[in-house]
């Protein structure tokens, strides 16, 4: 594995997990009431995923002709980009449902 390969594995990794905590923050204000600051976390965490979106694509666009496989690690990395992917997925359709919840309560 390269150190550039390990660059991007960690960015990745780093990218994910900020993705998760903010996917997380969202779901936690949508549940006291707060959409609209709910899916501002949410845009946040979309772009930051897009972020992490840009450094895949580069990779593996330099690595296309390449006869080398991706590490281990890479793997894994994408591994954790996918989860964030889920992460905001399924948190944006509970902040609906909390909104939801907030309308037939008032």
């Amino acid at each position: 594995m390269t150190d550039d390969e390990q660059h991007v594995s960690m960015q990745l990794i780093l990218i994910a997990s900020d993705v998760k905590k903010l996917a997380f923050e969202g779901i936690k204000l949508a549940k006291l009431g707060k959409i609209s600051e709910a899916q501002g976390k949410f845009e946040a965490a979309q772009q930051r995923l897009g972020e992490g979106h840009q450094a895949q694509s580069k990779y593996i666009s330099e690595r296309v002709n390449s006869d080398d496989g991706p590490s281990l690690l890479m793997v894994h990395a994408q591994d954790h980009l996918s989860m964030a992917m889920t992460t905001i997925e399924l948190g944006q359709e509970l902040v609906a449902i909390y909104a939801q919840v907030q309308q037939l309560k008032r």
